[in-house]
């Protein structure tokens, strides 16, 4: 016999023999799709993220001395505080370079890095909106002096950017 002449009985009997011996399966109910617990953590942590971001306003514009540097302190923040964050006694955690972003993309980033510091307990740190034609120059002390986390900020000693970028001190919350 050759193997194209095998017939569907004897195929049949063959496959009978080659599982011969062997049992069905016990399905198992699994539910379908079941988030793990870490994306459930993270997505409230993005929904907890979103609530606490700060809508910064372009509308609003606070009273920020013309002369000199650009700095800015809150009422209830020592003069003290604002002079040892002009000499760089307190060095920046953290950095955000804003070159290249647009003002609500800038917006948003500022956002997201004055969270991240309070999560992380960070007391300064460090934003470089650069040169360019000073539309971020102009509008990011604006935006700061919204947010109620920022207690003083002052434009950066040379070894932080100088000019280009603002030392921004920060509330601390235990």
């Amino acid at each position: 016999m050759t193997p194209t002449s095998f017939s569907e009985d004897d195929d049949h009997a063959l496959f009978t023999a080659a599982v011969q011996g062997v049992r069905k399966l016990k399905q198992d109910t699994i539910s379908p799709h079941r988030s793990p617990v870490k994306v459930k953590a993270r997505l409230q942590m993005v929904r907890k993220d979103r609530a606490e971001a700060h809508p910064f306003s372009d509308v609003y514009e606070p009273y920020l001395d013309q002369e000199g540097p650009t700095r800015y302190r809150e009422p209830n923040t020592s003069a003290y505080e604002l002079k040892k964050l002009r000499r760089g006694d307190y060095p920046p955690e953290f950095f955000l370079d804003l070159h290249g972003l647009t003002q609500e993309q800038a917006k948003e980033e500022i956002s997201a890095l004055l969270l991240a510091a309070k999560r992380q307990h960070v007391q300064c740190v460090s934003i470089m909106h650069g040169h360019g034609k000073n539309i971020l120059k102009k509008k990011l002390p604006m935006w700061l002096v919204q947010h109620p986390q920022v207690l003083a900020f002052h434009q950066a000693t040379r070894g932080w950017g100088g000019d280009a970028a603002l030392l921004v001190l920060l509330r601390i919350e235990p």
